[in-house]
């Protein structure tokens, strides 16, 4: 199948402190070593990226910086993830049959886990990364804390990007999502549309930049990878 690479980069960066698609990490803007990997991968053709409207024009100059010969679509971002997502899968090009939606705040994805997953997509069944959890989750009331279960660790994986699907799926799944639901993923939203969806085990340093620790450690993984010359593209 012929894949779009959909970049979601239009949070206002709450948790951060101030919009992180474009902070400084390892030389590039944080969003751009997306773009790199992407651009290095000889399967991709399209990408598409969702974003803020202020930031409309210079995320189409980073895609070309650093994705030059890549197809780009800039489109502006919705109030919610999911309606960032929907605008994205909106303007991915007719000849491709499937999409694969990344969190722009995911600078150290590497190739071999984005392939793992295309390979495994198919009509009905869609993919995602992931890791097992470790650590013991507990489930504590909404109203006290108070513990209320402990879950079976053995059977849980913490979710990444990107997520997997063809192009009919994804959009089917999204449109079909019952009005205002919160999804936080695009895999949640493949499962509540019926189809199959499965795990792709991938790195525990493809982390999401979520707090102001998270990108210094992004930052030393890159440079130890690399420095900010080509890692992400050496990795494709």
């Amino acid at each position: 199948m012929t894949f779009a690479a959909i970049v979601v980069a239009a949070g206002r960066g709450v948790r951060f402190g101030r919009p992180k698609q474009l902070v400084d990490v390892a030389g590039r803007p944080l969003v751009a070593w997306s773009f790199a990997l992407f651009g290095g991968m000889p399967e991709l053709e399209d990408l598409i990226v969702a974003t803020e409207a202020e930031h409309l024009a210079t995320m189409e100059s980073l895609a070309a910086t650093f994705a030059p010969r890549l197809r780009t679509v800039v489109v502006r971002g919705g109030a919610t993830r999911r309606e960032s997502v929907r605008r994205a899968l909106a303007a991915v090009p007719a000849h491709c049959d499937a999409a694969l939606v990344h969190d722009g705040a995911r600078p150290l994805l590497v190739a071999d886990d984005v392939r793992a997953g295309m390979a495994v997509t198919r009509p009905g069944r869609g993919a995602l990364l992931a890791v097992p959890v470790v650590d013991t989750i507990k489930v504590v009331a909404k109203d006290a804390p108070r513990v209320t279960a402990t879950l079976d660790r053995s059977e849980l994986w913490a979710a990444q990007t990107p997520q997997f699907g063809t192009l009919a799926d994804l959009i089917r799944a999204h449109d079909a999502a019952a009005p205002g639901l919160e999804a936080t993923d695009d895999a949640m939203l493949l499962e509540l549309a019926g189809c199959e969806v499965v795990v792709v085990r991938s790195s525990a340093e493809n982390f999401k930049v979520t707090l102001g620790g998270d990108r210094d450690l992004a930052e030393a993984i890159l440079r130890e990878r690399g420095g900010a010359a080509t890692p992400a593209e050496t990795r494709a």
